[in-house]
C-alpha cells in the first residue's frame, strides 16, 4: 500500500519524485494500491508522478491499482493515463527548436571527431604500405599508375586550362577597375601574378581536382565495394590499400603540380589579354611588368603546396571509397562526403601554408 499525503502539485515537483521513487522502491510484486484518500491537492504534474510511479510498478510485475474514496481525483488521474497511453513508451517531449540545433551540431562535431580518427588510422595504413612498396619496389603497379596519370592528369587538362584562364580574366578585370580609380592601372599585373601563382593557380586545380580525380576515386573504389571486389582481393592475399590506393596517390601526386604550373600560365595568359583590351597594357610590357613584381620563390611557393593537396585529395577519396556499404546509395553518399571533406582540408592546407610561409618571411 502506497499512501500519498499532502499536495502533489509542480510547485512541490522535486519532493514528490523522490517520495514516487522512494515508494516504488519500497514495494514488491503482487497487487499494489495507491491510497489517494489523504491527497489534499493534485495537479497534472503530481498525477503525472503517480502514473508515472504506477507504470513503473507494472513494468516490475506488480498489480498497481489507484484508490480515491472520494472519487476527487480520479477524472484528473484518467486523463493523464489516457495521455500516458497515446505517447509511446520511453518517448520524451519534442525540444526546443534551440536544443534540437545544438543537439544536432553536437552530434556532428562527435563524428567529424570519429571520421578524422578514422582517417589518420587509413593514413597510417598507406604510409606502411608505401614503406613496403619502396624497400621492395616490385611490388608496385606500373600500368596502373600511368593510367591514373592520364585520367586525373592529361584528360583534366582542358577543364582546368578553361577555368584558370577565365580567374585570370575576372581577376585582371575587378583589379583594374578598382585601380584605375588611383592611376595605378599597370599594378593589375602585380597583383595578378603574385595572387595567381601564390596562392589561386593551385588553389583552383586542387579544388578542380578533388571535385573531379577525388570523387571519382571514391565512386570507383565505392562500387568495388558494392560488388565484393575488395573482399575477393582479400581473400587472395592481395592488400587493397597497396593494390587500389598508391597508384591513385602517387600519380595525383606527380600529376598535380604540372596541372597547377599549367593553370598558373592560363591564367597569366587570360589576365595579359583582359589587360591589353581594358587597359591597353601590351604583352611585351605585361611581360616586363610581371618580371619586375615576382621572384622565382614566388612561383615556387605557389608548386610546393600542390603535392600536399594531392595527398589529401586522393587520401579523402580513397578513405570514403572504402568506407560505402552494400548499396548505390551510399556510393553516391560517400562520394559526396569525399569532395566536401577534400575541399574543406585543401583550404585548411592553404591557410596554415599562407601562415607558414608568412612566419618564415618567404
Amino acid at each position: 500500500m502506497i499512501r500519498p499525503t499532502g499536495s502533489w502539485i509542480a510547485r512541490e515537483g522535486g519532493q514528490i519524485d523522490a517520495l514516487a521513487l522512494n515508494a516504488a522502491a519500497s514495494v514488491g510484486t503482487g497487487v499494489v494500491e495507491f491510497d489517494l484518500v489523504g491527497l489534499e491537492r493534485l495537479d497534472s504534474a503530481g498525477a503525472w508522478v503517480l502514473e508515472r510511479t504506477r507504470r513503473a510498478l507494472e513494468l516490475k510485475g506488480s498489480d498497481a491499482r489507484f484508490r480515491d474514496g472520494g472519487g476527487r481525483h480520479a477524472p484528473l488521474l484518467k486523463l493523464v493515463e489516457q495521455a500516458c497511453k497515446d505517447t509511446p513508451e520511453g518517448q520524451r517531449p519534442e525540444p526546443m527548436a534551440l536544443i534540437r540545433i545544438l543537439n544536432a551540431w553536437g552530434a556532428k562535431v562527435f563524428d567529424a571527431g570519429a571520421e578524422a580518427k578514422s582517417l589518420v588510422n587509413f593514413l597510417g595504413l598507406v604510409t606502411l604500405a608505401a614503406l613496403r612498396v619502396t624497400v621492395n619496389p616490385r611490388r608496385m603497379r606500373p600500368k596502373a599508375f600511368f593510367t591514373h596519370m592520364e585520367q586525373a592528369g592529361l584528360d583534366a587538362i582542358p577543364i582546368v586550362g578553361l577555368l584558370a584562364f577565365l580567374i585570370g580574366v575576372v581577376l585582371a578585370y575587378q583589379g583594374s577597375d578598382q585601380l584605375r580609380q588611383f592611376g595605378a592601372e599597370i599594378y593589375t599585373v602585380n597583383l595578378l601574378g603574385v595572387s595567381v601563382l601564390r596562392v589561386l593557380g593551385v588553389l583552383i586545380t586542387a579544388i578542380l581536382i578533388a571535385g573531379r580525380s577525388g570523387s571519382a576515386f571514391t565512386a570507383e573504389i565505392g562500387s568495388m565495394q558494392v560488388r565484393e571486389e575488395i573482399d575477393a582481393m582479400r581473400a587472395l592475399g592481395l592488400d587493397p590499400v597497396e593494390v587500389l590506393v598508391l597508384p591513385r596517390m602517387m600519380a595525383l601526386i606527380v600529376v598535380l603540380p604540372l596541372l597547377a604550373f599549367f593553370a598558373n600560365v592560363m591564367a597569366l595568359t587570360g589576365g595579359a589579354i583582359m589587360a591589353f583590351v581594358s587597359l591597353d597594357i601590351t604583352p611585351g610590357q605585361f611581360l616586363t611588368q610581371l618580371d619586375n613584381s615576382i621572384k622565382l620563390n614566388t612561383l615556387v611557393v605557389g608548386l610546393v603546396q600542390a603535392p600536399v593537396f594531392a595527398a589529401l585529395i586522393a587520401l579523402v577519396g580513397c578513405f570514403e571509397g572504402f568506407r560505402v556499404e552494400r548499396s548505390a546509395e551510399s556510393v553516391g553518399r560517400q562520394t559526396t562526403r569525399a569532395v566536401v571533406e577534400s575541399i574543406f582540408l585543401v583550404i585548411v592546407a592553404t591557410a596554415l601554408f599562407s601562415i607558414l610561409f608568412s612566419a618564415l618571411g618567404v
